[in-house]
């Protein structure tokens, strides 16, 4: 008998229940996503098999991961481009970010005169912008991070913003009460409560940096001007190479899960000491 089911034992009933109902959502968790995804891959190899669908139209899943063995050296080259670019334009969403929403909290009249900017540059369709990107902006680099940055910026200033104007009234006016700044209640008080919004936005533009990128390198790569893996998938489509435009999607995406896997990571690291959502997580 282990520890485990001898702890078990000396519960009540109702806890006991509590317990193992706990056990198997952890051990669910992983295993549904996962044999779900196991079937699905098996699906797409049958129905490949059984209507005997040419490759060129929809690859089995085999000869897409002979394929990305093959073609890797060229596919991973072209991620590590994607990547310097979600990276790069992801850092300047947090700094500006970051640096606005801080100005917002410090004086309601910048917030109402900029915000409403911050919401056209959201709500306007990257590939609209992108032609004006393409007249104003020489280099090629500058063209895609600022697409990028656009369109994860948002999810970061909004969330902060909202986090540094959702400190407990009683807490400011203790503060205050206590002769504190401005700036001792930014940096003592309103920071460390915006904290979890901040990061909760950080988790949203991680994948939205990687869309932004991506969008970006499309639109160049119908120009000629992109080697990312979104120019490797409008050649493999130009082309009829299906099987290195699924390798290129699965390398995409495998690249946003792992993106937001480091980044939630991250949040609960900072978080899991002092702040509910994570103290929950490790109960």
């Amino acid at each position: 008998m282990t520890a485990i089911e001898d702890a078990t034992l000396k519960l009540d009933p109702e806890e006991a229940r509590r317990v193992r109902q706990e056990r198997l959502e952890r051990i669910g968790k992983w295993v549904l996503p996962l044999a779900i995804m196991v079937l699905a891959i098996w699906l797409w190899d049958r129905i490949c098999v059984w209507n005997e669908i040419p490759q060129y139209i929809l690859p089995r899943p085999g000869v897409v991961l002979q394929t990305l063995h093959n073609d890797a050296r060229l596919l991973f080259s072209s991620l590590l481009v994607t990547l310097r670019i979600t990276f790069l334009s992801l850092l300047l969403a947090v700094i500006g970010g970051v640096g606005l929403a801080v100005l917002f909290a410090q004086s309601k009249w910048v917030e109402m005169s900029f915000f409403p900017f911050a919401i056209v540059l959201q709500v306007t369709p990257i590939v609209a912008i992108f032609p004006l990107i393409n007249i104003y902006v020489n280099n090629q680099t500058v063209k895609l991070l600022l697409c990028a940055w656009i369109v994860a910026f948002f999810p970061i200033l909004s969330n902060t913003t909202l986090g540094l104007n959702s400190v407990d009234r009683n807490l400011r006016d203790l503060f205050k009460l206590n002769g504190a700044t401005r700036w001792q209640q930014l940096r003592y008080l309103r920071l460390p409560a915006a904290m979890p919004y901040f990061l909760g936005g950080l988790k949203i533009a991680g994948g939205l940096s990687l869309i932004g990128a991506v969008v970006a390198e499309f639109v160049a790569g119908a120009q000629g001007q992109s080697s990312g893996l979104a120019s490797r998938i409008i050649e493999a489509g130009y082309r009829l190479n299906a099987p290195r435009l699924f390798a290129a999607l699965i390398l995409i995406s495998l690249t946003g899960i792992l993106i937001f896997l480091v980044l939630s990571l991250v949040s609960h690291l900072i978080l899991r000491r002092w702040h509910e959502s994570a103290l929950k997580q490790e109960r």
